[in-house]
């Protein structure tokens, strides 16, 4: 079944998207590297934030991996990469 999220774009993820948000439509259940690669196929330069960047369901933090998560319609997914700044 699929189902319609919010995506959310944080620094570097937003400058590479060019978004700061978009609804998309996704598998409500899926792994947390399956809902990465569904974004990543739709903003290919996201992959150049991979090894670093942590997503959030529900306000929560996730690694990405084989971590698997039950989306309902309506969630929020953020896209979260480190932070720099001094």
């Amino acid at each position: 079944m699929t189902i319609e999220v919010s995506v959310f774009y944080f620094a570097k993820s937003a400058e590479l998207t060019g978004l700061k948000s978009e609804t998309i439509r996704v598998a409500s259940e899926l792994t947390t590297v399956e809902l990465w690669q569904g974004l990543v196929s739709r903003h290919p330069r996201l992959s150049a934030v991979r090894d670093s960047v942590v997503l959030a369901v529900r306000q929560e933090y996730l690694a990405l991996g084989d971590v698997r998560v039950s989306l309902r319609d309506g969630d929020e997914v953020a896209v979260i990469p480190p932070l720099s700044g001094g």
